[in-house]
């Protein structure tokens, strides 16, 4: 039976144990738990634990769970988003993760002027341009950052990536300190509407990496809630 506590409990202590090796706070960084397939009990177990931020993977599975889920917490959008699930979307999430093109920034836009609301994003970037990933390719960031921050109901809040699923310390690495970079480059442009508040990184196999490259949001499942 997974100890969910005593789970989070070590997460924090490694997240407190690199942030400060890199110079860091450990308080500039959100733990976000990320609850695909998690059980409503297991999920308000994690609340109880002191969780304060989740993260969906599917806006249909956060619709179903939002009845049963306890109040008072965060709720993030960190897997790929159609244009036909953006009004669902801006109804229960703060943050969606995953944009990554101009139609979906345009629908979330229109969407979100419709409930007046003013929309937090990230933009999804594929550093490792690995064919299975969504997001945008690094060169093309600048541009669709730009597209964004010309709408009335959506701002641009920082950047989002997935490295792959490597043993290679090295090449994980590499993806993070791309997307640091990678925001360092918009930050510079000093776009209206636009700050590069968060990066978005780092799962339950990597965070440790991600923390030491920049990490202010960490998505982790599996090292809280065990194996699906």
């Amino acid at each position: 039976m997974t100890d969910i506590k005593e789970n989070l409990k070590q997460i924090r202590g490694v997240i407190t144990q690199r942030a400060a090796a890199a110079g860091r706070d450990p308080a500039e960084i959100t733990l976000v738990a990320v609850t695909k397939t998690v059980s409503p009990e297991l999920v308000n177990e994690a609340l109880a634990a002191g969780v304060t931020d989740l993260g969906e993977n599917r806006v249909q599975e956060a619709v179903k769970k939002s009845a049963a889920v306890n109040r008072g917490f965060h709720w993030h959008l960190i897997g790929h988003l159609q244009t036909n699930k953006v009004k669902p979307a801006i109804n229960l999430f703060e943050l969606i993760h995953s944009v990554d093109s101009l139609k979906l920034v345009e629908t979330i836009d229109e969407e979100a002027g419709e409930t007046g609301k003013i929309q937090n994003i990230l933009i999804e970037v594929n550093i490792s341009g690995e064919d299975s990933k969504y997001g945008c390719l690094p060169g093309q960031t600048l541009e669709l950052i730009k597209f964004a921050s010309t709408k009335s109901n959506v701002q641009v809040a920082g950047l989002m990536t997935i490295a792959p699923f490597a043993d290679d310390e090295d090449q994980i690495r590499g993806v993070f300190r791309g997307l640091r970079e990678l925001k360092e480059k918009v930050a510079a442009a000093q776009l209206p509407k636009v700050e590069m508040k968060h990066l978005s990184m780092g799962m339950s196999h990597d965070f440790g990496i991600a923390i030491e490259e920049g990490a202010t949001i960490l998505r982790i499942g599996t090292a809280i809630f065990g194996k699906r």
